[in-house]
């Protein structure tokens, strides 16, 4: 599995210039930066990778990342649908005009293609999951030497994000670029392309129509179809070394936490949290986020969707015991290492240590 990989410790926003809105459906735009040459560097990308924007509001800051859509070395720019009530996504798409300025971070991401390498891909998407799927179709299909299989869901046609764009590259590269579009609430002439892509759906596309002889496979759309896809993928004998994942957020509520009878005594645990050298000590209730505890104490702690799906509030215990509520993020080899994520974790012992610089 791959996922977006943890942030640096320490993230640096840089304020940068939109240079163009441009209205892909009635809920979502694609945002386009004005890098300017002295963070040419900074803000260079590979196809697949995000972005971490920021936003203050009623002095609270908000982050958000979203996925860039542009093909290696093209302009930097974004992909993004609202979400009800979103007070990124509503802005984004409703509000910002080219000349405003948005604080945005360098890209990161472990979600990411080295086109040179050129070879055969399938992306399932489903939704703003196209998001960095284009990015990565587009700059792999630019090697002569590759292939690409996209497997795109969406409700109806106007709600298909980049749909001329995915018509363009398909009119560009019509032997090296295949294009399935499946629509859930519009019937299509066949019965396969008209549903959900739930597991049943993909099974029967993945054995019926698209070639599973790959050697990436690239996933990106809401919870449970990645749950669907890997699970079929694994059944059709696809390694779980060539999927990829990639996740923002879990439209699923966090699974109740049960500690043991020792746990419960007390109140608060004593945590102490290390983060460029420095370390800071405070009380934190055993039902209470590491993260959100300490950050009341040490406000630069390093952190985005505070849903354990980013990787952005990594840290390992060096001491004590916490639980994790959930985990989407990280490999299991980090956490047999120690590595949880602090948005997502509890303290369990009476003395508890993290370190974000291990």
């Amino acid at each position: 599995m791959s996922t977006a990989a943890a942030t640096p410790t320490r993230t640096v926003f840089h304020p940068l210039p939109v240079a163009g809105v441009e209205r892909l459906t009635d809920d979502s735009a694609a945002v386009t930066f004005d890098v300017p040459p002295d963070l040419a560097e900074v803000f260079a990308f590979a196809p697949g990778q995000a972005l971490l924007l920021r936003r203050t509001i009623d002095g609270v800051e908000h982050r958000r990342h979203y996925s860039i859509c542009a093909p290696a070395g093209a302009p930097l720019r974004i992909g993004v649908r609202e979400v009800p009530d979103g007070l990124f996504s509503q802005w984004l798409v409703h509000g910002v005009q080219p000349g405003d300025v948005v604080e945005v971070a360098a890209p990161t991401g472990s979600f990411r293609v080295d086109p040179a390498e050129g070879g055969r891909h399938l992306c399932i998407a489903a939704g703003s999951g196209i998001t960095p799927m284009l990015s990565i179709a587009t700059s792999v299909l630019a090697n002569p030497a590759s292939r690409v299989t996209l497997l795109y869901g969406n409700r109806t046609t106007s709600s298909v994000m980049f749909a001329e764009e995915l018509a363009d590259l398909k009119d560009v590269h019509p032997a090296r670029f295949e294009l399935i579009h499946v629509l859930s609430r519009e019937p299509r002439d066949v019965e396969l392309f008209s549903g959900r892509l739930d597991a049943d759906r993909l099974r029967r596309l993945l054995t019926t129509v698209v070639l599973l002889d790959v050697d990436h496979v690239w996933l990106c759309g809401p919870f449970a179809m990645l749950t669907d896809a890997r699970a079929v993928l694994a059944e059709l004998g696809v390694p779980a070394d060539r999927v990829h994942v990639e996740l923002f957020y879990v439209d699923e509520p966090p699974p109740p936490v049960h500690h043991a009878d020792r746990v419960v005594e007390g109140v608060t645990s004593e945590v102490t949290v290390a983060l460029e050298g420095r370390r800071t000590t405070t009380l934190v209730p055993r039902d209470r986020r590491i993260l959100d505890a300490v950050q009341e104490v040490r406000s630069d702690l390093p952190f985005a969707c505070k849903g354990g799906v980013c990787g952005t509030c990594r840290a390992r215990v060096v001491e004590g015991e916490v639980e994790m509520v959930r985990n989407y993020a990280l490999e299991p080899d980090e956490v047999e290492r120690g590595f949880v994520l602090t948005c997502q974790s509890l303290p369990v012992s009476d003395r508890v240590t993290v370190d974000f610089d291990a």
